[in-house]
C-alpha cells in the first residue's frame, strides 16, 4: 500500500528528504521516474505500465507535498517503517486505501528501482 499525504499537510517539507525512493515532491513540481532511482529511458514498471523514466510527469498535487504511488514502497527494503510518517509533525502521511500492495510487491518495486542495493 502506498502512502498519501492528506490535506492536513502544512507544507513543512520534512518528509521529502527522508524518502529513499524520491517519491515525495513539493506541490506543483513535476516529477520523473528516474529521480532517485536507477530507472532510465523506456522501462516497464512492476505493475506492467510502460513509461519513459526521463520524461517529466504532471504533479499529483498543485498545493501540497505529494507522494507518487508508483514510486512509494513504504520504505520496504530500506527501513522498518515509512520515514515520511515517522518525521511528519502533523501525522498526515497515511496509508492509501486506494493503492493496496503486498509486502512482496513493495519489495519487488524497491528492487526494480534500486537493483544495486
Amino acid at each position: 500500500m502506498a502512502i498519501i499525504i492528506t490535506d492536513e499537510c502544512i507544507n513543512c517539507g520534512a518528509c521529502e528528504p527522508e524518502c529513499p525512493n524520491t517519491a515525495i515532491y513539493e506541490g506543483a513540481d513535476d516529477w520523473r521516474y528516474k529521480d532517485g532511482t536507477s530507472l532510465d529511458g523506456t522501462v516497464v514498471l512492476t505493475n506492467g505500465k510502460e513509461v519513459d523514466a526521463d520524461e517529466p510527469q504532471e504533479p499529483v498535487s498543485d498545493e501540497l507535498y505529494y507522494i507518487v504511488p508508483d514510486k512509494c514502497t513504504e520504505c520496504k527494503g530500506f527501513h522498518d517503517e515509512p520515514q515520511c510518517a515517522a518525521v511528519c509533525p502533523v501525522d498526515c502521511c497515511v496509508p492509501d486505501e486506494d493503492v493496496v500492495e503486498t509486502e512482496e510487491e513493495l519489495l519487488a518495486k524497491q528492487k526494480f528501482m534500486h537493483p544495486e542495493g
